[in-house]
């Protein structure tokens, strides 16, 4: 077996085992490695720049709407959380502290960040005391820990990065509008920056989060049919107000509790990017966060290696000059073949041969990752030529995405429906539901899927929830998630 054939084969089939697939994939690919902390990784510079490039597109989109960015302490006094009973028994089981420090045993038990809401309310509760102080838009980048009990690198460690949004306003429907902004926000990045396409709606009461008001959602299918929370907005009401204090004098001189909001995206959308668009050969990264969009390999024997490797170099500064990520490899240690593999296996989208043959008619061919398809240009085109392809991959992977959540979207009418459809099948199911949280539990009990949200715009409105047959007041999306 020739070395570029076994190479390959290092990578599990997705048919045969998903989850080795997937390990066997962002380790090959060189993103991440395990640390010696159990359920921490460590990011390579390959999964690192994903992520850099996620965090520069999302802060620009922050920044348009107004958000500033913040720091606040990575620790936080157990006091904190006392102050909202329903947070704090939602973070409770997931969260380390730190009882000593210098030697000595501290007089208050602190927190290591698993969310900064309460960190926030207290300086809030400072800064806000006028409705002139309104509104306060404050975005962090940061670092946040839970101490999970099943981990999975990138999608579901003790310890991962995110950004939290937090703002206080002055009526509810200022903070609504706000949650919904945001949340519109994240489907169009998640599905026009990352090629995957989202689901919005509603987290039911028992899958909001913990202290807020309303909870939504965008969720995401990947290739083993299971779905991924890839964003989340809250409108939090007044209920960390109430507790934190945070009151400011209005325009009539009176005093009111501000109306806040949360929501955040997390390193899981590099789990989430890889597990939609990733393949037997390897990864498949969407142009506009892949760290290298175009690889170029020189082709020749060594006559003409010079002259090839020189019109190489030109045709790499003019595509860098003009933005696009770039890369030569031009070592002479390993065949072509193998070079193709490897960068197929990275998921650089475009691949740029170039060759004698290909200097005497002032072309070169472009290679396609998504479909395989090669296409000679014009030397003279060149950026024209890679922005374009660069765009196809994009919408390609989008439309492939969308061709497979399609495929596996399911609707059923009984429990016992969902429950062989969960046997048999992969996917989504969209049924109905009377708002029980004892029908929704029985689901959960009985299939392992949980409600996802319930859509803005389900493909259908079902008539009966589907495990007491009594009128459904909601349409709800199940699915089995990480």
């Amino acid at each position: 077996m020739s070395k570029d054939k076994q190479f390959v084969t290092e990578i599990t089939p997705q048919g045969e085992d998903f989850s080795r697939w997937y390990i066997d994939v962002i380790k090959k690919a060189d993103l991440m490695d395990y640390s010696p902390v159990r359920g921490c990784i460590v990011f390579k510079p390959d999964g690192y720049e994903i992520w850099e490039h996620i965090k520069d597109e999302l802060d620009r989109r922050f920044k348009e709407t107004g958000h500033r960015n913040a720091y606040f302490p990575l620790f936080i006094p157990e006091s904190f959380f006392q102050k909202e009973k329903e947070h704090v028994e939602g973070f409770n089981p997931e969260l380390p502290w730190v009882t000593e420090a210098g030697g000595e045993k501290l007089e208050e038990r602190l927190a290591i960040r698993p969310t900064s809401e309460t960190m926030i309310g207290h300086m809030y509760s400072k800064w806000i005391q006028s409705y002139r102080d309104l509104p306060v838009m404050i975005n962090q980048w940061a670092n946040v820990v839970r101490w999970e009990k099943r981990t999975l690198p990138f999608l579901r460690t003790s310890e991962f990065l995110w950004q939290e949004g937090h703002t206080a306003h002055e009526t509810e429907e200022e903070a609504r509008h706000e949650t919904m902004q945001m949340l519109d926000i994240y489907c169009d990045f998640v599905e026009n920056y990352l090629a995957i396409p989202v689901i919005k709606g509603q987290k039911t009461p028992s899958e909001k989060f913990a202290g807020a008001v309303d909870t939504y959602s965008i969720e995401a299918m990947m290739k083993d049919g299971r779905a991924v929370q890839a964003g989340t907005s809250h409108y939090m009401g007044t209920n960390f107000s109430k507790a934190f204090e945070i009151e400011y004098l209005n325009r009539d001189n009176t005093l009111e509790f501000a109306h806040t909001t949360s929501w955040g995206v997390s390193t899981r959308l590099i789990g989430s990017l890889i597990m939609v668009h990733g393949d037997d050969r390897g990864l498949v990264l969407p142009p506009k966060v892949a760290p290298t969009q175009v690889i170029m390999v020189p082709i020749g024997p060594p006559k003409t290696w010079e002259s090839v490797v020189a019109r190489t170099d030109e045709l790499y500064r003019e595509l860098k000059s003009a933005g696009v990520r770039v890369r030569v490899d031009d070592n002479t240690d390993v065949r072509p073949g193998w070079k193709f593999n490897e960068y197929e296996m990275r998921g650089v989208p475009v691949r740029l041969e170039i060759g004698p043959r290909d200097m005497e008619n002032g072309v070169c061919v472009l290679v396609s990752r998504i479909t395989g398809e090669k296409k000679v240009i014009e030397q003279a085109n060149l950026v024209e030529e890679v922005k374009a392809m660069l765009d196809q991959v994009h919408q390609e992977m989008y439309d492939r995405a969308k061709e497979f959540r399609q495929e596996h979207f399911y609707s059923v009418d009984t429990l016992d429906e969902m429950k062989e459809s969960m046997e048999e099948k992969r996917g989504f199911t969209l049924a109905g539901w009377c708002g029980s949280e004892a029908c929704e539990d029985t689901v959960k009990q009985e299939t392992g899927a949980t409600s996802r949200n319930i859509p803005f715009e389900p493909a259908e409105h079902k008539k009966t929830c589907l495990v007491c047959g009594e009128e459904a007041n909601h349409t709800v999306l199940f699915a089995r998630a990480y």
